[in-house]
């Protein structure tokens, strides 16, 4: 079965496509990745986006709108994917759509809205859609993120150490797979959220991000800011647990942390890598997969290495074609052809 896969993540700058082969044979699940695409929104499209979440004002004619355009967006990068695989066909498109608001009230989710009309990418594909992927896990009582965590299991659970995926994106989360023990997987808090709305209120919108992590490398971190913003309550609450935009974002940042430049790019840097390494810690993970765009930030990695010095680093390729074997025995026995990060055959 060849199935594509679409989402934006909290970032909120482009559509990420991907097409992969699934078989099984016997008890085994195997995955070949064909083809991978980034697509960013038009700017007009992203910038009416971002004006639409919280704590900003919309209206039902916005969201409906934006449902249709971002809708329209996903098929269109669906059907450029699909033009570019060999015999240019699939099965089943799965999207995520673009999340815009998560309801979080304490440590309990109760709803979550993607929008991106699914309609639009099958009229464009002639495909079968799955669409609305987390909400039925809040309503059977869990959080609906992160949803990789079923993936990093599936690529974990035949290390023999305590392993970890860990997502930098605009919020971090992390998978651990522990030997004889149940997996958890749940967001630590933000990784590139805070750095982003930092850079744009700094440039005056010129600048999304801190491209590489050169200014939050060159800038001091602030000892006394970074304490203030660690009593956050999210931290405390225990896991698993789910956090967004809605919480971390330019409002809270304006609240939470005087001044700018390097220095609070420094801080807000650290911030990740604290909030990061103490959930790493509290697991005593030995093995670290990392992904998502915080990796290019040289400051939240090197300071990772710094606060995790018991656990391995690896990142997650992007590489050509690879393979995955998943044994759905409950033998838990993984195979990566062409490994699916840089060193994680060696260290799990």
């Amino acid at each position: 079965m060849r199935v594509v896969g679409l989402i934006s993540g909290t970032s909120h700058d482009a559509i990420e496509a991907a097409a992969a082969e699934f078989d099984l044979v016997g008890e085994v699940v195997s995955a070949k990745l064909l083809a991978t695409s980034s697509t960013p929104y038009a700017p007009e499209l992203r910038r009416r986006l971002l004006d639409a979440l919280p704590p900003a004002e919309t209206t039902l004619e916005e969201v409906c709108k934006l449902d249709t355009e971002i809708g329209q967006a996903f098929a269109a990068a669906a059907a450029e994917l699909l033009a570019g695989l060999r015999g240019g066909a699939a099965d089943l498109v799965a999207s995520h759509g673009q999340t815009v608001y998560h309801w979080v009230d304490g440590q309990r989710a109760r709803g979550t809205l993607q929008l991106g009309q699914p309609a639009w990418i099958a009229e464009r594909t002639g495909l079968p859609v799955v669409a609305d992927l987390r909400i039925r896990d809040i309503a059977a009582g869990g959080h609906g993120a992160p949803l990789a965590s079923i993936f990093d299991v599936l690529l974990l659970s035949g290390s023999s150490r305590t392993a970890a995926a860990l997502n930098l994106g605009g919020i971090a989360n992390i998978t651990v797979v522990r030997p004889g023990a149940d997996p958890i997987a749940y967001d630590t808090g933000p990784a590139n959220a805070l750095l982003d709305a930092a850079m744009l209120e700094g440039t005056a919108g010129e600048l999304a991000y801190d491209r590489g992590g050169e200014r939050s490398a060159r800038g001091s971190v602030d000892a006394t800011l970074l304490e203030r913003l660690l009593t956050e309550p999210f931290y405390a609450l225990a896991a698993p647990k789910t956090t967004g935009k809605e919480l971390f974002n330019a409002a809270y940042l304006d609240a939470h942390a005087e001044g700018a430049g390097d220095d609070l790019l420094a801080t807000l840097a650290a911030l990740t890598v604290e909030t990061v390494a103490r959930e790493l810690a509290r697991h005593d993970v030995e093995t670290v997969v990392v992904s998502g765009g915080g990796t290019q930030n040289v400051a939240i990695m090197d300071g990772l290495r710094e606060l995790s010095v018991d656990a391995d680093i690896a990142f997650a390729s992007k590489g050509p074609a690879r393979v995955l074997e998943v044994d759905m025995s409950g033998g838990g026995n993984t195979r990566a052809d062409q490994a699916h990060c840089d060193g994680c055959k060696e260290r799990l």
